[in-house]
C-alpha cells in the first residue's frame, strides 16, 4: 500500500513578486502557518535590507524561522533542513497546514525533495583566500576539482562557489547527493510575473527600503561586530552596502548596483523554478484559480 504523506504548500516565485502576500492569504484561508525559506532573513537585524515581511503585513499569521540566526553564524541548507522539519512537524500535529515561502530554492528543495547536504567546518583561511578571486577564477577552479558540480553552480554567485570548493577540497569533491523518499507531498504554486512588470517592482522596493533606512540599518549591523567581510558573505545589498562604507562607491553606485543584481537573481530565480514540472504557475491576481487548485490538493 502506497504511503500517505503530510500535504504542505510551497509559494515560490522570483524577488518582489509578492510570494509573502499570497502565503498570507492562502494561510487565512486554509489555517495555515507560514515557514519562511529566505537564506538571510533567517539572521536577526537583516530587516529592510531583505525585504522581511512585517508584523503588520503577516495579518496574525504565524510565521518560523525569521530572526532565528545571528548574522555573525552561518546557517546552512542543513540547518534550515532540520529547523524546518521540526517546524513543519509541530504545525502537522496542530491540525493547521504549513506553508512554505521563500526564493531560496535550495532551502524549499532541501525539504520538498528531502534533499541532505554535505556537511564540512568551514575554512576560514582558504575562504579569505577565495573571497580576493573574481567569480571567473573560482568557477575555473571548481571545474578542476569537481566539473560534475560545476555544471550545475550558479557561476555568478561566489559565496556558492566559494563553498563548494570548501567542499571539494575537504572530501575530494561534492558528494552526490542520495535519493531519498519525500517526506511531504507538496503542492508547489510560483507567481508568474511579467519580466517588466518585476523590473518595475523591484526598482520600486529598491527605492522603499532606501527610504525606510536600509543604510542606517546596514550601518548599525557593521556597528554591532558585523565585518565588512561578513557583510559580503551575506551578499546582494549587503555586497554593496559594505562597499559603500569603505567608500569604495558613491551612494548612487550602490543604488544602481543593488537593482542590476536584484534583477539578476530575480531572472536566476526564475530560471531555477521553471527547471521544476511539479511547479504550478499563476498571476498573482489568479487567486480563485489558486484557492481552487489548493482546496482540491488539499482534499484529494
Amino acid at each position: 500500500m502506497k504511503r500517505t504523506l503530510p500535504k504542505i504548500l510551497a509559494v515560490l516565485g522570483p524577488t518582489s513578486s509578492g510570494k509573502s502576500d499570497l502565503a498570507v492569504f492562502l494561510a487565512e484561508k486554509f489555517d495555515g502557518e507560514v515557514v519562511s525559506a529566505d537564506s538571510r532573513q533567517v539572521y536577526r537585524g537583516l530587516d529592510i535590507a531583505t525585504g522581511k515581511i512585517t508584523a503588520e503585513e503577516m495579518r496574525g499569521i504565524p510565521h518560523h524561522l525569521l530572526d532565528v540566526a545571528d548574522p555573525k553564524d552561518r546557517h546552512t541548507v542543513s540547518h534550515f533542513k532540520r529547523d524546518a522539519e521540526f517546524v513543519i512537524d509541530d504545525i502537522l500535529s496542530r491540525g493547521k497546514l504549513p506553508i512554505i515561502c521563500g526564493g531560496t530554492m535550495q532551502f524549499v528543495n532541501a525539504v520538498t525533495e528531502n534533499f541532505i547536504t554535505p556537511e564540512t567546518l568551514p575554512d576560514e583561511k582558504l575562504r579569505g583566500e577565495l573571497y580576493a578571486k573574481s567569480n571567473d577564477e573560482l568557477f575555473a577552479e571548481l571545474q578542476t576539482l569537481d566539473p560534475r558540480r560545476a555544471e550545475k553552480i550558479d557561476r555568478n554567485n561566489p559565496r556558492r562557489l566559494v563553498r563548494a570548493i570548501e567542499i571539494a577540497r575537504a572530501l575530494g569533491s561534492v558528494p552526490k547527493i542520495p535519493d531519498l523518499p519525500k517526506k511531504y507531498d507538496t503542492l508547489k504554486i510560483a507567481i508568474q510575473t511579467d519580466k517588466e512588470i518585476l523590473r518595475e517592482r523591484i526598482g520600486r522596493r529598491l527605492d522603499a527600503r532606501l527610504k525606510l533606512g536600509m543604510i542606517a540599518e546596514a550601518e548599525k549591523l557593521h556597528a554591532s561586530g558585523i565585518s565588512f567581510e561578513r557583510m559580503r558573505e551575506l551578499g546582494l545589498e549587503y555586497r554593496y552596502l559594505a562597499d559603500l562604507f569603505e567608500g569604495r562607491i558613491s551612494g548612487e553606485k550602490m543604488k544602481e548596483k543593488i537593482f542590476f543584481k536584484d534583477w539578476q537573481y530575480a531572472k536566476r530565480q526564475i530560471t531555477w523554478l521553471k527547471r521544476d514540472p511539479e511547479i504550478r504557475w499563476f498571476p498573482l491576481s489568479d487567486q480563485t484559480k489558486i484557492v481552487a487548485l489548493s482546496e482540491n490538493f488539499l482534499t484529494s
